[in-house]
């Protein structure tokens, strides 16, 4: 559907009526249901074919919104006022009389929640005026969709539409912090720990739980057909090279050693990859910190066995 008055319009109605619509966000493509209905999100878990035990982030237009769902709290309302709207999802307790059905959170009593930046993700969170739940769009384990194209690539026939906005800006999923005390860290991302560190005066703590408390927890995950690497500086036989900085390749992340470019360009690479046919890749090494820790928290999930969970 093309991002018009028309295409809006359309696609609200879709959503409303309990249909599947891939919409794009500032960080990746999200698969969007009404999170209200259960059949609705069921058909989320059915298109991917995504475990059940993965919970969901719901998307909402504002704070105010986020509040008829979630117990808000100060420290919500700091780290709100600090990065929504933005790439960043709080998990909070759900509220009494909520009305999120229970597939959304996967049973747990907590729901993981964010505004999005992306004005036409904005534009259409209140057009639907339903909360919507929003995984990346795309097979389960599989590359997120930065365009419309990957979405189509991976899931066209299985939902109703695509509302295309072009390519995604930020690249990676949105940074999890669970929101204590005390905060804890549940996936990395365009947000870092620095900058809720800056805002809360605290650093936030790695997640302690054992279990899948958040989406984006599963060891493998963000999969090309290919065969990673990572950490490499040359390509073996048969290997195709991905640069960094200094380390030049077959494709590169990012020649000049830019950790934001590296992040928005990370996935579509991954889709060049499949588009190519190639079997076996190399990565060169991404400093871990800042925003790096969020690519390397991808590679190392995109590298891992395909069937570790």
């Amino acid at each position: 559907m093309h991002p018009d008055a028309a295409g809006l319009s359309a696609a609200a109605e879709l959503l409303r009526s309990g249909a599947l619509v891939a919409f794009p966000t500032e960080t990746v493509y999200g698969l969007g249901a009404d999170a209200t209905q259960g059949a609705a999100v069921a058909g989320i878990y059915a298109a991917k074919g995504r475990p059940s035990f993965n919970p969901l982030i719901v998307h909402v237009p504002d704070a105010a919104s986020a509040r008829r769902y979630v117990t808000w709290c100060d420290t919500a309302e700091a780290l709100a006022k600090a990065f929504w709207p933005g790439p960043m999802t709080l998990v909070l307790p759900l509220k009494e009389g909520h009305g999120i059905d229970p597939l959304v959170t996967a049973g747990l009593e907590t729901l993981a929640i964010r505004v999005p930046a992306a004005p036409l993700a904005q534009a259409l969170l209140r057009e639907a005026d339903v909360p919507v739940a929003a995984p990346s769009a795309n097979p389960s384990g599989r590359i997120s969709p930065t365009t419309a194209a990957h979405v189509l690539a991976g899931l066209d026939g299985r939902i109703a539409a695509v509302l295309d906005g072009g390519p995604c800006e930020v690249g990676l999923e949105s940074s999890i912090f669970a929101v204590g005390p005390p905060v804890q860290v549940l996936r990395a991302g365009h947000v870092t720990v620095e900058d809720v560190e800056h805002v809360l005066g605290e650093k936030p703590m790695p997640s302690v739980s054992p279990g899948i408390t958040a989406p984006g927890q599963l060891a493998s995950h963000y999969a090309p057909k290919a065969q990673l690497r990572l950490n490499a500086t040359w390509a073996k036989d048969k290997e195709t090279l991905i640069g960094f900085g200094n380390v030049e390749g077959d494709m590169t992340l990012s020649a000049s050693g830019d950790l934001v470019e590296a992040a928005a360009t990370l996935f579509a690479l991954l889709h060049q990859l499949d588009a190519r046919g190639v079997t076996r890749a190399a990565v060169a090494p991404i400093p871990d910190e800042g925003l790096g820790i969020a690519i390397n928290d991808r590679l190392r999930r995109a590298a891992a066995p395909r069937d570790a969970v």
